[in-house]
């Protein structure tokens, strides 16, 4: 991408979120083989409504200026998807022609505003079965064939795909959504694997959106729940079944077409993240952790340097540290009341809802803690939300959750105001995220 160009884009998304995360994914994504960015799965009723699908042709078409191309997977024109159940009988021909017409006016609002687009209407889903013949009246993948796949990114253009199969006499049949997006991430192995729904996401039974699942400590927790979101049916069971055949950093996004882009490229989001994640371990003592690991993980969170002295002259409550030592919390206590003294994220990580998956595990066992964040932090708008109350002080921002007595909370803030810092400024990079 030009200089220019990424000068421009970086600008504009600038109003949802700093430069520095901004450039942070747009490296991340460009490193990427172009097979491997992203699986865009849209439902046909997205583009039967004319507003949600020109946000979508704005949406993908954004993407191609900003030097992505992602691989879009056109689902049943009816609601079937991850668990949905199969769509109505149809003549095949009559289904054919659906399909067809759906693919083509996704191109042609993508061609409109000058994006290079390419309809594939079949050739890429084999199947043996006719569609009587399988399960719930639709056909079962047997193989993906990349070749249209690769010439069309190759000549810089989205592949835009029907999911309709073809029998080895040429018959084209209907597959079912869930078949061929599952297929299709095997055979691709993206790093992304995008649902584009009307809601937006996953929603708790009180209607509040489910911002991100770290599966390795949350599964349990949704496991056994279905969730509608638009034309889609999502089961965390087999969410799961799709990234673990897929490479750790892989992730499943479930956002809404306008707000493509805020999913893609901030660590607020928009929709539903949805990660392999890693496991947290906890420590109630120095000697459980590695240390040299750990001391590099809040170095570079910070972008300062502890103390030599740290882990000598901290008395360990409780740590809470992601297995591959990419997040951790760090707790002390102070007059009987648990203190969050640090809660470091890597920056590769960030965005990846790792910190809150470490964050949620640390609270189920401390109903009460306090900290101090500086004035600055960006991490602030995160702790607002997660505390009870919040005292502004000349340098910090004091937060607690979990306490009720005014007098204990006094003496929480007063600890703060003096409490010695431990972060060493550098030339390079003086903001941290709390003390």
């Amino acid at each position: 991408m030009q200089s220019d160009t990424r000068q421009t884009i970086v600008r504009l998304l600038s109003t949802m979120a700093s430069a520095k995360e901004i450039d942070q994914y747009l490296k991340r994504f460009s490193q990427l083989d172009a097979k491997r960015f992203a699986i865009v799965n849209i439902d046909g009723a997205i583009l039967r409504d004319t507003h949600e699908a020109e946000a979508t042709a704005s949406s993908l078409s954004f993407l191609q200026q900003v030097g992505l191309t992602p691989i879009v997977l056109l689902g049943s024109s009816a609601a079937s998807g991850m668990g949905g159940k199969a769509a109505s009988e149809r003549h095949e021909n009559a289904a054919s022609a659906a399909f067809r017409d759906l693919n083509l006016k996704l191109v042609e609002l993508l061609q409109q505003q000058g994006t290079r687009a390419t309809s594939i209407t079949a050739g890429v889903f084999a199947t043996e079965a006719s569609k009587g013949d399988a399960t719930n009246g639709l056909a079962a993948v047997g193989a993906v064939r990349l070749t249209p796949i690769e010439a069309s990114l190759e000549a810089g253009s989205i592949p835009v795909i029907s999911s309709v199969g073809e029998t080895t006499s040429g018959q084209i049949v209907e597959i079912g959504s869930d078949d061929a997006t599952s297929e299709m991430v095997r055979a691709l192995q993206p790093f992304k694997v995008i649902f584009l729904t009307s809601q937006g996401g996953l929603r708790h039974d009180n209607g509040r959106r489910v911002d991100s699942i770290n599966l390795s400590t949350e599964y349990d927790q949704f496991v056994g729940k279905a969730y509608a979101d638009g034309g889609f049916s999502f089961k965390i069971e087999q969410m799961k079944e799709l990234l673990d055949g897929l490479p750790m950093e892989s992730s499943i996004s479930i956002t809404n077409p306008a707000n493509l882009a805020q999913e893609l490229f901030t660590h607020k989001g928009s929709g539903t993240l949805i990660r392999r994640g890693e496991r947290v371990m906890r420590a109630t003592s120095w000697e459980e952790l590695d240390l040299t690991r750990l001391r590099a993980l809040i170095e570079s969170s910070f972008g300062r340097r502890i103390v030599d002295d740290y882990f000598e002259r901290t008395r360990l409550l409780r740590a809470y540290i992601s297995e591959h030592y990419r997040a951790a919390i760090i707790m002390t206590e102070e007059d009987g009341v648990p203190y969050l003294d640090k809660f470091a994220v890597l920056d590769e990580a960030q965005g990846e809802g790792l910190g809150r998956a470490v964050w949620k595990v640390m609270r189920e066992e401390t109903p009460q803690l306090f900290w101090r964040s500086r004035h600055n932090n960006q991490v602030n708008i995160f702790y607002y939300a997660q505390s009870d109350g919040c005292f502004k002080q000349e340098r910090w921002k004091v937060f607690w959750c979990g306490l009720t007595d005014f007098s204990q909370i006094e003496k929480c803030v007063a600890h703060c105001a003096v409490r010695p810092t431990t972060l060493i400024d550098t030339e390079t990079k003086t903001d941290s995220r709390n003390n």
